[in-house]
């Protein structure tokens, strides 16, 4: 009980991050891919793997090494217009991602209960808002950790259908020679909901977060100005360590999420001809005679739970962005009257968002459609946290090591070459 109490308090940016990895937008990318193409896509959950350890990984370090974030490091040691651009890209991306959240966490509660959309768009925004400014970065850390556990309700939904576990098993290590258009362009927005940009400036953030705890700083106190060379190597190796833990466990529970999702669209929505799904509703009602009420109702859970968990964390990385590029104070321990700028972020990409919901957008399609969006912007930022990495300015004596930068250079050119691909089969 005392090592599984001790491993539960170990885990902490990596985890919320991974959790956060399987929003609405990752969970509607990954059923529609399972409804289109059946387990054709399977492979994906396995080969993105090492890929999002690595990258977290690089982008933790970065945080934790340098005392900022990836905003706060392009400001310093990047021209300007590189952080201009990645900073609104990231923040209109953002706001796309939140409001299609938004409308499918209101999708799910209206099959429960029959409330006008909009006002249960309204009524989430408004919570979600309230509860990042009153409460402080550890309370906040704290309930993302155990909200994270109710994804696990998208493992016992698949369970509750009979899968045929010998043809997936074959399929998560085998892909299919199918490479048309529409293929590619799922398998693009897998990977672009699954290595999500904005994760990279959350990990970051976070990590900075930790260190201003671990150093006992006041709240509304700016992390003082580090010299990477002379960081205390014990300290490094033992900090990154348990970092380096944190973000496997994380990354590994985002992707068996994902594993299982896949799988329950296939078996269910696939196999019954349900090739296009237009609604996070309709994919709930279509579930309930094809895997039963149970099912139906994990599903709608884990939509609120992966909404719950995704959004504060897309509003938060947009705010940590700005709030670097413009020198204002930030973080969820600084209190509203100390960071203001900070939160009027947050309050302004969440209220943006409900444009979409307002307009009457299909939330399944902008969700798929954002993460398209992220695939083709993933590659750009994935180089720039590989050169920040590398940066002796930036890292010190701490920068990667050859074998992370294979695997991330190998995960640059799969993303930049699938982009391409996208636009010109």
């Amino acid at each position: 009980m005392d090592r599984l109490k001790s491993f539960w308090k170990s885990l902490g940016p990596g985890l919320i991050t991974g959790a956060a990895d399987d929003d609405p937008s990752g969970i509607a990318t990954y059923s529609i891919a399972g409804a289109r193409f059946g387990l054709a896509t399977l492979w994906t959950v396995i080969v993105t793997l090492p890929f999002m350890i690595v990258i977290q990984r690089m982008c933790g370090r970065i945080g934790m090494i340098s005392g900022r974030g990836l905003a706060g490091n392009m400001k310093r040691h990047y021209p300007k217009w590189i952080l201009g651009f990645v900073t609104i890209i990231l923040f209109l991306a953002n706001v796309i991602n939140i409001g299609a959240d938004i409308s499918a966490m209101a999708a799910s509660v209206q099959l429960l209960i029959p409330i006008p959309a909009l006002l249960l768009c309204a009524i989430i925004s408004g919570t979600i808002i309230l509860l990042l400014i009153f409460l402080s970065y550890r309370q906040i850390a704290h309930y993302l950790k155990w909200i994270a556990i109710v994804l696990f309700a998208y493992i016992i939904a698949a369970l509750l259908v009979t899968q045929p576990w010998r043809e997936i098993l074959v399929r998560a290590v085998i892909p299919p020679w199918r490479w048309d258009k529409a293929y590619i362009g799922v398998v693009v927005a897998i990977f672009g909901t699954t290595i999500s940009p904005y994760l990279f400036f959350w990990q970051a953030s976070e990590e900075v977060e930790e260190e201003r705890v671990r150093q006992n700083l006041a709240p509304g106190t700016m992390m003082p100005d580090i010299k990477p060379n002379k960081l205390p190597k014990h300290r490094i190796r033992n900090e990154v360590g348990a970092m380096y833990k944190d973000v496997y466990y994380g990354m590994i529970f985002s992707n068996i999420i994902t594993f299982f999702v896949i799988i329950l669209a296939s078996t269910t929505l696939n196999a019954h001809g349900f090739y296009n799904v237009g609604t996070v509703g309709e994919i709930a009602q279509l579930l309930k005679p094809l895997a039963g009420p149970y099912a139906n109702l994990l599903f709608l859970i884990g939509i609120l739970a992966a909404g719950t968990l995704a959004i504060p964390v897309l509003a938060g990385s947009a705010a940590y962005a700005l709030a670097e590029t413009f020198g204002w104070h930030d973080g969820f321990e600084n209190h509203f009257g100390r960071a203001k700028q900070f939160y009027i972020v947050i309050v302004v990409a969440t209220v943006l968002g409900l444009a979409i919901p307002a307009l009457g957008f299909d939330p399944v399609n902008i969700l798929y459609y954002t993460a398209v969006i992220f695939g083709v912007i993933s590659p750009v930022l994935i180089a720039l946290v590989i050169h920040m990495a590398n940066n002796p300015k930036i890292m010190g004596q701490y920068t990667s090591r050859l074998s992370s930068n294979i695997l991330a250079y190998i995960l640059l050119i799969v993303m930049t070459a699938s982009v391409i691909a996208l636009f010109f089969i």
